[in-house]
């Protein structure tokens, strides 16, 4: 009953369910029978959570302002008359559809080591004790890499539209071109920076990416249809612009040339880091890469015959012992001994193991000479 105040007034309560009763354990957070579970708790569980949030945290701010700085430019060009540089769809569903899956599936299963490095080596801890992975610098770091992605987002395709046409001779230097060169190399830009980010890669990861990117893609081609138009005419202006500008290869070369000066930067500098001074979690990250590498392939297991799980047999009522047998659950299959060094095979006769059986006894000769005990 102490113990309650002490656990509510903790971030994480942690309760051990014993004897004494069940009050701290309902006041707890977390409960368990034994103080061993409380080693995996805080340096598996604790620290994958504050390693995920931390990633979570600063992909989701880089993000942000990549996403919103691109209007601050294009108020320079338009005289800050409140027009937005991205269809009004599209800032609707940014961040509701296009870019909360991916970062969602990384705030859940991401692990840079596994759980046995994570118990191998406690030093891991540390970084969260001292609040080193997301921290006032950390912030300032996303807010610079936000603010350079933008400008990449904003001024590349600005310089590659000015006073250009198209292959078939038009111009396609317009507002809405534009727009939606700026939005499609906006969603795969964050999409390729997160993928950089997961350091634990699942199955949901790869559906969330690209499937968000699909996702884009397909409400992109239908907003800009001419059927939804027809309903919506006043809420759906951007008719026909997918089909002019990204049916254009100038166009896709501009979303290239977008992408890899955002992203390239970004690997420079953690290729870098990783070789000059790689933290004790990047270390370790690398030999357990190498070790994956280096494990032997398995010996393929010889097909065998598969055993049922269903035990049958039978035993005389005149002959003792035998019931015993039967019941005791050994498998009653022959099994082949192994090869010898000249790679022939003995034979091996079918009923020994049951004179083994039947003559199972153990002459134990007990020599009491001081606290020895020898057995023949």
């Amino acid at each position: 009953a102490n113990d309650v105040s002490m656990i509510k007034s903790a971030h994480i309560g942690v309760g051990i369910s014993g004897q004494e009763g069940l009050q701290a354990v309902l006041a707890s957070d977390y409960s368990f029978a034994q103080f061993r579970y409380l080693q995996r708790l805080l340096l598996v569980h604790g620290r994958w959570s504050y390693f995920r949030m931390c990633k979570f945290l600063g992909y989701f701010f880089y993000k942000n302002f990549a996403f919103t700085l691109v209007h601050f430019w294009f108020g320079f060009f338009c005289g800050f008359s409140a027009q937005t540089v991205y269809d009004q769809w599209f800032i609707t569903l940014f961040n509701i559809v296009y870019t909360s899956l991916p970062v969602l599936a990384m705030g859940i299963f991401d692990q840079d080591v596994s759980d046995q490095n994570s118990m191998d080596y406690p030093q891991l801890y540390e970084p969260g004790q001292l609040n080193l992975l997301f921290n006032k610098r950390q912030f300032f770091i996303c807010m610079a890499h936000g603010i350079y992605t933008s400008l990449a987002l904003f001024f590349i395709p600005y310089g590659a539209f000015y006073n250009v046409a198209g292959e078939d001779g038009q111009h396609i230097a317009d507002y809405q071109s534009f727009a939606v060169t700026m939005a499609t190399s906006l969603v795969i830009v964050v999409s390729v920076q997160i993928a950089l980010d997961t350091s634990y890669w699942t199955v949901i990861n790869h559906v969330f990416i690209w499937g968000s990117i699909a996702t884009y893609f397909s409400i992109l081609f239908t907003m800009h249809s001419n059927g939804i138009f027809g309903i919506f005419p006043n809420q759906f202006p951007f008719v026909g612009n997918v089909r002019h500008s990204l049916t254009q290869k100038c166009i896709w070369l501009v979303i290239l040339l977008t992408t890899v000066a955002s992203v390239v930067p970004v690997v420079i500098v953690r290729f870098l880091k990783m070789n000059l001074c790689p933290t004790l979690s990047d270390q370790i990250r690398q030999r357990q890469k190498a070790q994956k590498k280096a494990r032997p392939l398995r010996s393929r297991r010889p097909q065998t015959r598969r055993s049922s799980s269903r035990r049958s047999g039978y035993a005389f009522a005149h002959q003792e012992g035998y019931g015993e047998l039967i019941t005791s659950g050994k498998n009653m299959r022959a099994k082949n001994p192994p090869l010898t060094s000249g790679l022939e095979k003995t034979l091996y006769n079918s009923t020994s193991w049951i004179e083994n059986f039947c003559k199972k006894t153990t002459d134990t000769v007990s020599c009491f000479s001081q606290d020895k005990t020898v057995k023949l």
